[in-house]
């Protein structure tokens, strides 16, 4: 039976960088295409894994540990049971960065995109009031959680308590590139791989700085849910003393 593994996010966590590092392996095959995401596990259809196999990944050797980067599936709390009913116990890969820093990035691309049309503060200083309204029939999640996709850990339990998992940070990966090569091993495929690149990683290219006040509250807002995850997972999160996104 082939061997599969998914990358389920978070969003604007750098996930597009790890896919590529991920493809650059020789024994991975990742989904094709890539973009968009596939997300098969949304739809609520059971998924076939013999007609997943043959759509995403029929450029991929008999041997080659077979995944595919979606990050909606981190947040749907029905995307795992499909997961499993398909391809078992898949190994997963949950990629993390400071909310603060992803909810900026977050902010910027739905900027980018001409979604958002709120300056940065007010966007976010608006989410810490409550989530905002947004077309399902446009995108399978909604373009404005800055903050409620950063609250991590009930996303993280729900596939922690059912699957192998990984939880990195991106701060982790960029800063050691060895991290990249104790994932492969995790993984089961040659640890000694380091495939390149320096693209720019999810940057927010125009984004204000920014106030204290504000940066205090954004802190308060995920600080239980930051200690929750650091308490599943045992250890210090990278961003827990840092004051600026």
């Amino acid at each position: 039976m082939s061997r599969h593994f998914l990358v389920v996010g978070a969003q604007r966590s750098g996930t597009t960088w790890l896919h590529d590092r991920l493809a650059g392996h020789p024994q991975i095959a990742m989904a094709r295409p890539a973009t968009p995401e596939p997300k098969v596990f949304l739809a609520s259809q059971p998924v076939d894994a013999e007609d997943y196999r043959a759509r995403f990944f029929g450029h991929a050797g008999p041997d080659d540990l077979l995944g595919e980067k979606s990050t909606s599936y981190l947040e749907s709390p029905t995307a795992p049971d499909r997961v499993a009913e398909a391809l078992g116990e898949p190994h997963i890969v949950v990629q993390l960065r400071d909310p603060v820093a992803r909810a900026v990035s977050n902010w910027s691309f739905s900027r980018d995109h001409g979604i958002e049309r709120r300056p940065l503060a007010e966007a976010l200083r608006g989410n810490l009031d409550g989530p905002v309204p947004w077309d399902p029939e446009a995108s399978s999640v909604s373009p404005f959680a800055y903050l409620e996709r950063g609250r991590y850990v009930d996303d993280v339990v729900r596939w922690h308590d059912r699957f192998p998992v990984r939880v990195q940070f991106l701060e982790e990966m960029l800063a050691d590139p060895d991290r990249i090569g104790e994932l492969f091993g995790w993984l089961g495929v040659a640890d000694d791989v380091r495939p390149g690149g320096d693209e720019p990683v999810n940057a927010s290219s125009g984004a204000p700085a920014l106030d204290e006040e504000l940066l205090v509250r954004l802190r308060d807002y995920f600080a239980d849910s930051d200690a929750a995850l650091a308490r599943l997972l045992g250890r210090d999160l990278p961003w827990t003393d840092r004051l600026e996104p």
